[in-house]
């Protein structure tokens, strides 16, 4: 039986794993199939086929393609460390321009890819909203904590607020009018939008934007 949605921690955890490093490759190509043909057409056959294991196998750790795809996004969150360069700005450039950020086209293929699904399946929803995008959500937050404990940011600033203005805009205009992101324009959203709204402009952090020139 497939677990319902709000399935604990411990209770997946508690799931048997696939021996040594079947797993990761059977998450591999859980990933590629997702990135061609969707989360919706995905099916565990054909996760199966792609990893060439037994679709036994695939049931036995995970119960529901949703947990699947689940762990197969986790997998792959191997990103570099979180930047601590004592800038809000430089910690955001550095968070989202590169590999695991907004620029990485592998995963906004793959973000892409379960869009649809997040309005259609609740169960697959919950644990993305919670296990995946929770995780990126908390850093980003932590980024704009450590600045105002630095004063960079004024203390009535509401962070819940604007933590998720750069990814926002930034996939907005990639998913609905079909531009995709590069280092330019995610510095010019931070630098004529995040930035400004918390009140610290571009100039105090960057001294070579064409607002100093």
């Amino acid at each position: 039986m497939a677990p319902t949605v709000g399935t604990s921690a411990s209770e997946v955890v508690s799931r048997p794993r696939v021996e040594g490093d079947r797993e990761q490759e059977i998450l591999d190509a859980a990933l590629d199939v997702l990135a061609d043909v969707g989360y919706d057409r995905l099916t565990m056959d054909a996760v199966a086929a792609a990893a060439r294991a037994s679709k036994a196998t695939l049931y036995r750790r995970w119960s529901s393609k949703a947990l699947l795809v689940i762990d197969a996004l986790i997998s792959q969150k191997q990103a570099p460390p979180q930047p601590y360069t004592g800038t809000l700005r430089g910690d955001l450039l550095g968070t989202y321009c590169g590999m695991g950020g907004l620029t990485d086209q592998r995963q906004t293929a793959i973000l892409g890819s379960v869009i649809t699904a997040i309005s259609r399946d609740e169960e697959f929803a919950e644990l993305f909203r919670r296990d995946f995008i929770g995780p990126k959500l908390a850093a980003t937050r932590e980024i704009f904590v450590r600045a105002k404990a630095r004063g960079e940011i004024p203390p009535h600033i509401d962070i819940d607020l604007v933590a998720p203005a750069l990814p926002g805009i930034v996939l907005h205009r990639h998913f609905m009018l079909g531009a995709p992101p590069d280092p330019d324009f995610i510095t010019r959203v931070l630098d004529q939008i995040v930035l400004p709204a918390v009140a610290v402009g571009p100039h105090h952090s960057h001294p070579h934007t064409k607002e100093d020139s």
